[in-house]
């Protein structure tokens, strides 16, 4: 297998230390608070939303309307990405992560004061809908500028670590919103935590708004953009092809094989954090607060995996690196749920940190390997594309196929087998990824 980063590497800037630093802060702060916002909806999901805004006999039909809301969000990730991927090829990146953000905080907030099902009738569940989508576009949007704007400043033999700043956003939003919600448990009663308990991580969401102000102030446009932005304006004085056409007359098949090769990372990241929060609590009898701890102390083991995968591929390749996590993924999906079905909090724990380490060694180079799949005027789009085809193939549904297939098979091997199929799939893009990069 082709251990070359890319086909297309990113070309080295001479810029200041203290400018690259500022930079790739502002990048993996913008990713940890968007990422905080949209995983406080899963925790919720699993836990309240159902009862709250989709009430029925039947707590399966809860839990799966409101993970069908929380799949909502993932659908509609690639319109932001296709929105923010254009004009962020054409305009910049800084504008569209400073409209990422703003968005999520709008509806990260909004959801944390939308009236009940029992205060409002079924205009509750549709505005709680309508947030949902306004968070899948604003993460859709967001993914694709944190990371250029730190891949693009990134020093020559360092964008896989670069890249890996931002991608330490998933673990940091996962430990502070299972921590925000230990928290509200741990100060409010059972009945408490169901009236209003459960809004205060949301409202926290308002933090990103403040954030987004510094990123617009504060923070300049890669010079990368800058370079690719001199040859738009060349092309602008004759005929001209948007990003997206560009993309999809051209590199459609790169799109599709960056997807089929990161939908088993982000299924089994949300079967993890989410799918498994409602089996173990609601189907094994576990309490909500030990599953909760557990997947915060996981989420901080992958601090230092995911740093350390993109370093190593910054030495050796990102495709090789990304390999190896694919398959570790496959090789542990049936020992992960013969380890959850023994209710044990520690074996919780081995079988979750060890799918966790396979997860972070694939996403620790994920953010320069797909930067470097495309050429700067059309970066934000086809990375953005690939990411949010994954999120939505993956990441988005399978809570909700997890749920339908331990319902009608009675075995959590069937959600084990849904990991390897996925595996599998991302193993063979990988393949034919790695054979372009020979090529080129």
């Amino acid at each position: 297998m082709d251990t070359a980063p890319s086909a297309h590497p990113l070309p080295t800037t001479a810029l200041p230390v203290g400018n690259r630093r500022r930079v790739a802060t502002a990048a993996a702060l913008a990713s940890a608070v968007e990422w905080y916002d949209y995983f406080v909806f899963g925790i919720a999901a699993a836990l309240v939303l159902g009862d709250l805004y989709f009430p029925s006999g039947s707590p399966t039909a809860g839990v799966l309307a409101s993970f069908a809301t929380f799949a909502v969000g993932f659908l509609a990730r690639p319109l932001g990405g296709i929105v923010a991927g254009q004009l962020g090829d054409k305009r910049g990146r800084k504008p569209m992560l400073v409209l990422a953000l703003t968005l999520m905080g709008v509806a990260t907030t909004g959801i944390g004061l939308l009236p009940t099902y029992d205060t409002i009738g079924v205009a509750a569940p549709i505005l709680l809908v309508a947030f949902r989508v306004m968070q899948g576009i604003a993460v859709g949007a967001q993914w694709g500028g944190a990371m250029l704007m730190a891949t693009e400043y990134a020093p020559e033999g360092k964008r896989g670590v670069y890249g890996s700043f931002v991608q330490l956003g998933v673990p940091i939003g996962v430990v502070t919103a299972n921590t925000v919600f230990l928290l509200a448990g741990a100060f409010t009663t059972d009945s408490a935590f169901a009236a209003w308990g459960w809004r205060v991580p949301f409202l926290v969401g308002l933090f990103v708004l403040a954030l987004a102000w510094y990123i617009h102030t504060r923070v300049e446009e890669t010079p990368e953009f800058r370079e690719a932005e001199k040859a738009l304006a060349e092309k602008e004085k004759g005929e001209q092809s948007s990003p997206l056409r560009t993309i999809l007359r051209g590199h459609l098949g790169t799109v599709l094989l960056a997807g089929g090769s990161f939908a088993v990372n982000t299924a089994t990241f949300y079967i993890i954090i989410t799918g498994v929060l409602d089996y173990t609590t609601r189907e094994l009898g576990m309490k909500k607060s030990a599953v909760l701890t557990v997947s915060l102390c996981i989420s901080l083991t992958q601090l230092i995996l995911i740093p350390a995968a993109a370093a190593l591929s910054d030495k050796i390749g990102r495709i090789r690196i990304y390999a190896v996590g694919a398959a570790g993924i496959a090789l542990w999906a049936v020992p992960l749920f013969l380890l959850i079905d023994t209710g044990s909090l520690l074996w919780l724990a081995v079988g979750t940190f060890v799918a966790s380490c396979f997860l972070s060694i694939m996403y620790g180079p994920q953010a320069a390997l797909f930067a470097e799949l495309f050429t700067p005027e059309m970066r934000y789009t086809g990375a953005s594309l690939g990411y949010q085809i994954a999120a939505v193939c993956g990441g988005g549904l399978a809570p909700f196929v997890m749920v339908l297939l331990l319902e009608a098979t009675g075995t959590s091997m069937a959600v084990s087998g849904y990991i390897i199929v996925l595996a599998v799939i991302a193993l063979a893009s990988i393949k034919v990824l790695a054979g372009r990069a020979r090529s080129r």
